[in-house]
């Protein structure tokens, strides 16, 4: 599932901030690492010096990947790099999608200026465009040089109950079994409902607490379906219920457990600029402190 790991760079250190990621999956699962520079033109004065930098970051990339290797083995990870010239988002879509890539690692943050990749600009588009799992990392400053060996030891997993939403579990049971990372999984339940009236209001009612009871009690028995397959995987697993809003609960537990990825799954069209991410995990990728690993429902990508 994770052989092949895409991850876009710009040149910049804050986009490198995605390079720990892939190099622990990289080290722990023996995942082959790519990075893909794209120019947006063909320059030849300046594509000497974009490989340059790009070999520089493969050698940094295997030297990242041996601290996650266990004592004993000696396998080198796997690191190459393309060159690529064109609009930088179709080129990482069209690419991952070409050669198969497992999962794309980017950060939503890159150059200063307007030519920064920002949430809605390159890594937006990709996410909204490509079929493949995209984790989405928020750079806040992160240098290479003062980047530290990254751990992925707990993933939060919100879960709704519908099947969109478990397009993700299959995901996190690879990383989980392999990583030895425990799960956190969590079903939030909305406070109240809406009412529809004559002459067409609406109008929010609060649900009773027998109401809230009973719908607890449910939320539990369906989590605990799916801790008992995890376990069958032998990986950790336990359940939270909460009360709110299902947004800012995800990113409240997510802080409160001190989570190194969140998994959900989204829906939309395929197509740059057609996909329209979930509202909630729109509003998660946009206020999340933590990694977002967004993976696509089979019924948006038939569509």
């Amino acid at each position: 599932m994770y052989q092949r790991i895409l991850v876009p760079l710009d040149g910049s250190e804050l986009a490198e901030a995605a390079l720990p990621y892939a190099e622990e999956l990289a080290g722990r699962l023996g995942s082959e690492v790519v990075l893909i520079y794209v120019c947006e033109s063909a320059d030849e004065k300046h594509h000497r010096m974009h490989e340059l930098y790009i070999q520089k970051m493969v050698e940094a990339t295997k030297r990242g990947a041996r601290r996650h290797l266990e004592k004993g083995q000696e396998k080198e990870a796997k690191v190459s790099s393309t060159l690529l010239v064109g609009n930088p988002a179709e080129q990482i879509v069209d690419y991952a999608e070409k050669e198969d890539v497992g999962l794309i690692i980017m950060v939503t943050h890159g150059r200063s200026g307007i030519r920064r990749w920002v949430l809605g600009s390159v890594a937006a588009k990709v996410a909204r465009a490509t079929t493949r799992p995209v984790a989405l990392i928020r750079a806040n400053g992160t240098s290479l040089k003062a980047r530290k060996k990254v751990t992925i030891s707990r993933v939060l997993l919100p879960l709704d109950g519908s099947k969109e939403s478990e397009a993700a579990i299959p995901h996190v049971e690879e990383l989980a079994s392999k990583l030895k990372a425990e799960v956190v999984l969590l079903h939030v339940m909305a406070p109240t409902y809406f009412v529809y009236s004559i002459p067409g209001e609406t109008v929010e009612m609060s649900f009773k607490p027998e109401d809230i009871e009973r719908f607890r009690e449910k939320a539990e028995h369906y989590l605990e379906t799916v801790v008992s397959a995890f376990q069958k995987r032998g990986v950790n697993a336990r359940v939270e219920v909460t009360l709110g809003a299902a947004a800012e609960e995800i990113i409240r537990l997510a802080d409160e457990i001190s989570a190194d990825v969140v998994a959900m799954s989204t829906h939309g069209r395929s197509g740059i600029g057609r996909w329209a991410f979930g509202s909630i995990a729109d509003k998660v990728l946009h206020a999340a402190n933590t990694p977002v690993l967004l993976v696509r429902a089979q019924s948006a990508v038939k569509k």
